[in-house]
């Protein structure tokens, strides 16, 4: 959703919030399986399929599987047209993905270091068993010169540095820390 709402604002220079919740509830015909998860690729499929998303006010979340709203969900505000995937195992392409919008991307959220983030740079040892989406919205480096990419998280703003992470950048692992570079896409046209 961050990745589709990024675009939107780029796009429009507002920022809309969309309803995650839509996608719980209505996109449950192929992979995705509401709180059972899913593949981003197959939520901007559903976006473009279905029109485009309502807003989160129209459609509130709710944190659970529910029924989907159809009467609801016909007030579309906006929608993608297509979604481009980064090259696998490749930071330096999500890097230049990451230069011009938030880009999804799917990390060992179950890990127990991701688990218990609670600030700095995380670093160490993480692994790949993808099963859980964010938002990669930025890099930087620290003052002692260590790489990081800036990630908002989705279990709000008591986790990590107020719902965002910092995660090493360019270690030795193709697949990137948490296995953030096996994944990656971002949705490429926004229309009204």
């Amino acid at each position: 959703m961050a990745a589709t709402e990024g675009i939107v604002k780029l796009s429009t220079g507002k920022l809309v919030s969309l309803s995650e919740q839509e996608l719980v509830d209505c996109d449950v015909h192929s992979v995705d399986q509401g709180c059972e998860g899913g593949e981003m690729d197959d939520a901007f499929k559903f976006i473009i399929k279905n029109g485009g998303l309502t807003t989160e006010a129209n459609y509130p979340y709710t944190a659970q599987d529910g029924q989907c709203k159809t009467s609801t969900t016909s007030n579309s505000v906006a929608t993608i047209k297509g979604y481009e995937d980064v090259p696998a195992n490749d930071e330096s392409s999500l890097m230049k993905a990451v230069a011009n919008q938030p880009v999804s991307v799917a990390v060992d959220g179950g890990d127990v270091i991701f688990q218990h983030y609670s600030g700095g740079v995380m670093t160490g040892s993480c692994g790949t068993d993808l099963d859980h989406g964010i938002a990669a919205i930025g890099y930087g480096m620290t003052s002692d010169g260590t790489k990081y990419w800036l990630l908002k998280n989705s279990w709000g703003t008591t986790w990590g540095e107020s719902g965002y992470l910092r995660m090493e950048k360019d270690i030795s692992d193709k697949s990137g820390m948490c296995g953030l570079a096996m994944q990656p896409s971002y949705p490429t046209e926004y229309e009204i």
